[in-house]
């Protein structure tokens, strides 16, 4: 994934002014005017880091010098230092915070990523783990980002990505043909076209009608099994990609990459993550 550097800084001093409001106030009455300070980034817990570029490119839009010793998707240890910093205290202080958050937000979805898909090879299946829109407002982009430092599928960006034809479109065409008869009629060549099912006979009636992905939608192991059958027994399975989503996580996804889907989506690798333990210490401080 790659943004021009001015995008990304932009991304990131909106961030860093939300945090900041009219200023640091504690930072400005304790630490004097001219105080320079050394500090480390310090991992305080093992994990795979990301956000290391967003990091590096804010403290540089900031005129602060750093060095990075590790790279976004390196398996990280407790008490290694990531990036050691060096310039004018008040800055850093009033940056840390914003630094700290993006940090540990993104290494820990590439953490809880990363450990899933280990999971699924380790098992030897094939099966992609992949995210969803489920991200936190404003974090869409570092969120999914994660994801893939972590080794995921990004599935949908946006809503133009592709065509997702859901419950609530299937009642509002008035069946999952005439959706996706509309959809291919009106859409872009460019655009694939993916319908969720909610019933096991719902998945051949989907492929029947030329879709290129059908979402198993809260469908339990058992009834992933009975849907492979079906669209085996019809001579479908291989030619349409299957993805089940819903009800899936880190306990159960074995289950489900065994039944022979193609991508396997979890909300949970980005709507409540757990933060990786990250902190920001002083080493050196310098009064002029």
């Amino acid at each position: 994934m790659f943004l021009p550097k001015k995008v990304l800084e932009k991304k990131l001093l909106q961030m860093l002014a939300e945090d900041l409001g009219q200023g640091d106030i504690t930072t400005s009455l304790l630490a004097p005017d001219g105080c320079t300070v050394e500090a480390d980034i310090i991992a305080k817990e093992a994990g795979v880091i990301a956000g290391i570029e967003e990091a590096t490119v804010l403290l540089e839009s900031l005129g602060l010098r750093f060095e990075a010793y590790v790279k976004d998707g390196d398996e990280i240890k407790p008490k290694q230092v990531l990036i050691r910093v060096c310039g004018d205290a008040r800055t850093i202080l009033s940056a840390e915070r914003t630094i700290l958050n993006i940090m540990s937000r993104m290494s820990g979805i590439a953490t809880a990523t990363r450990k899933l898909v280990e999971k699924i090879q380790k098992a030897g299946y094939k099966t992609k783990v992949a995210c969803t829109r489920k991200t936190a407002p404003g974090l869409l982009y570092f969120d999914k980002k994660a994801v893939a430092i972590g080794g995921g599928d990004t599935h949908r960006f946006h809503l133009d990505d592709m065509i997702l034809i859901k419950d609530n479109h299937i009642a509002i065409a008035g069946s999952v043909e005439k959706a996706v008869r509309t959809a291919r009629e009106k859409a872009s060549f460019s655009k694939k076209i993916e319908v969720e099912a909610a019933k096991v006979e719902d998945v051949l009636r989907a492929a029947e009608v030329g879709v290129d992905m059908v979402m198993l939608d809260n469908f339990s192991p058992k009834q992933v099994e009975e849907a492979v059958k079906l669209l085996k027994k019809a001579g479908y399975y291989g030619k349409v990609m299957l993805e089940a989503s819903g009800g899936i996580t880190a306990e159960n996804i074995l289950e489900y990459a065994s039944k022979g889907v193609d991508i396997i989506s979890l909300g949970e690798i980005t709507h409540s993550v757990k933060a990786l333990d990250i902190s920001l210490e002083i080493t050196k401080v310098k009064i002029e």
